[in-house]
């Protein structure tokens, strides 16, 4: 099964439960604490691949918002059609 982001974090969340909880031996906990920072790490850099993706879709957008719309070549076309 592919670990997506929301199973990685909901891992993150029962390592924070579990290291909350007094009943925790520390061996156990320094584990879990070494599972939560790689977690961390991984959905830390998904989080800056998905901005970096949305920023580059953003400058894409506002390119094509920037350029103008030709309307007399697609004029001309329409008439060249008609003859």
């Amino acid at each position: 099964m592919k670990n997506n982001f929301e199973n990685k974090l909901n891992r993150l969340e029962e390592i924070v439960s579990k290291l909350e909880e007094e009943q925790t031996d520390l061996d156990a906990s320094v584990k879990l604490f070494e599972e939560g920072i790689a977690l961390s790490k991984e959905m830390t850099q998904k989080l800056q691949e998905v901005k970096f993706k949305v920023s580059s879709l953003k400058k894409k957008g506002e390119q094509l918002l920037a350029e103008p719309l030709e309307l007399g070549a697609a004029n001309n076309e329409e008439t060249d059609h008609a003859e």
